[in-house]
């Protein structure tokens, strides 16, 4: 019980506190630069012992204690009244109308925004312009009252100062400012102001008209003078030109002759320096042409020489590429030719020793027809290719051309075959025989193909080609 009490306690005392603090935060009042803040109540005693029936404050904030004390706003708004004064009686006893527009507003000046508190406070605006106009309109017809027409009419600042000064005083006592006045007309019942017009109007032609014969007359006499004068001062001006001319012929011929003599002092320096300053720009022109060609050769020559370089760098390397590529074309040919001639001669050796291969097992198989004697074996093959053999023999001779032959045959020295068989059998005769072929060949014919046989043979061959 006593902690829950305790903690009552405190929950009161931090209610208080914040409410403490929101009724001073809404009691805080700022007062805006368009308003005037007037607070009333208990306000405390002056310095004159006198008890305070208000506090206005433009700007600023002040604390408005509760219960004792309020506020309420001035608005600092201008106001413009339209006030129209009829039947106002001047010091001439003439009535006139004077219609006009007052801009007012509440007043700032110490003192006087007091009044406005103490007489203004809580009225409306409309109230308030009622409460100026009233004023105003009594102050205008007193100032009227103390002035003449003429007064009103000519010098409309004096009027102005006075009912601005004037107006502004009384509107001081209720707490209001005159802003500005603007006086839009006066009109009189009786025509008053027309005629002072009319009158002013009327005078001011006719000393315009007087003052226009008066400086006709002036302007007359003064032309006439003016023409006295004219001729005296033209015959001088004449005497003093024919002397003035005279002289200046005089000066003038002396004048020309200086500048005769001037002008060709002048001509011979210009022409003397113009040949001098054209040989100068001869000169300079050489030297300039002579650099110009010179800067022209040189560069000529450099841009020869840089193409001819150039040429013979793009040329030298165009050269050194086609050599690379010819060399590297004639190495890529080369390889394919040798794997070329690589593949035909491995082919040829496949097939020779396929043909080998074949020849070697047909001989070992003639060799084993033949019971293993190699010998026979032998024979057997001449005897296969002995027609061949023989028929090469024969070829050695048959296409021997003989275009023309012239015989003289007296028959052979031995008196039996001619001459002609005598030629053609040792034609024949000069072939190789069989066995002698069977000797060259590492070999001895067989014994069934003996010599004698082999020459028969030879000679049947001899007597057929006959």
């Amino acid at each position: 019980m006593g902690e829950k009490y305790v903690l009552y306690i405190i929950g009161l005392i931090v209610f208080v506190f914040f409410g403490v603090i929101i009724v001073v935060m809404s009691r805080y009042k700022k007062c805006p630069s368009d308003k005037v803040l007037v607070v009333y109540g208990k306000l405390g005693r002056d310095n004159e012992g006198n008890e305070r029936s208000s506090k206005c404050l433009h700007g600023g904030a002040s604390f408005i204690w509760p219960v004792i004390q309020s506020f309420q706003y001035l608005d600092l708004t201008p106001l413009s009244i339209q006030v129209d004064l009829k039947s106002a009686l001047s010091r001439q006893h003439i009535r006139i109308d004077v219609p006009s527009r007052f801009t007012i507003g509440i007043s700032t000046e110490t003192g006087v925004m007091q009044n406005a508190a103490e007489r203004l406070l809580g009225l409306s605006m409309s109230e308030v312009q009622d409460l100026a106009r009233d004023i105003i309109l009594g102050q205008l017809r007193l100032i009227i009252a103390t002035m003449d027409i003429e007064e009103i009419n000519s010098d409309r600042d004096k009027f102005l100062e006075a009912v601005s000064s004037n107006v502004e005083s009384e509107l001081k006592k209720i707490g209001l400012r005159l802003i500005n006045v603007n006086i839009t007309d006066i009109i009189d019942e009786s025509g008053y102001i027309n005629s002072l017009g009319r009158e002013a109007a009327a005078k001011a032609i006719n000393d315009a008209k007087r003052t226009v014969a008066l400086r006709d007359k002036e302007g007359a006499i003064g032309e006439a003078e003016a023409k006295r004068d004219q001729r005296i001062q033209i015959s001088i001006a004449e005497a003093e030109a024919v002397k003035g001319e005279n002289e200046s012929q005089i000066n003038m011929a002396m004048s020309l002759a200086d500048r005769r003599e001037k002008e060709a002092e002048a001509t011979r320096r210009a022409t003397a320096a113009e040949r001098v300053q054209q040989a100068l720009g001869e000169e300079e022109a050489y030297k300039a042409q002579k650099n110009a060609e010179l800067n022209r050769a040189e560069l000529e020559r450099a841009t020869m020489q840089a193409d001819i370089i150039v040429k013979a760098n793009i040329e030298k390397e165009r050269l050194q590429i086609e050599a690379d590529a010819e060399a590297e074309q004639t190495r890529r040919k080369a390889a394919g030719k040798a794997e070329a001639l690589l593949e035909e001669l491995t082919a040829q050796a496949k097939g020779n020793y396929e043909a080998l291969a074949r020849q070697a097992e047909g001989i070992a198989k003639l060799v084993e027809a033949a019971g293993g004697n190699s010998q026979v074996a032998v024979q057997l093959m001449i005897a296969e290719k002995i027609d061949e053999l023989m028929k090469i023999q024969v070829e050695a001779i048959k296409n021997i051309k003989i275009d023309k032959v012239t015989v003289w045959d007296s028959m052979g020295s031995d008196g039996k075959n001619p001459a002609t068989a005598n030629f053609l059998s040792g034609m024949m005769k000069s072939i190789p025989p069989l066995n002698e072929m069977f000797k060259m060949a590492g070999m001895e014919i067989p014994a069934y193909l003996g010599k004698d046989n082999i020459n028969a043979d030879s000679a049947a061959d001899a007597e057929i080609v006959q």
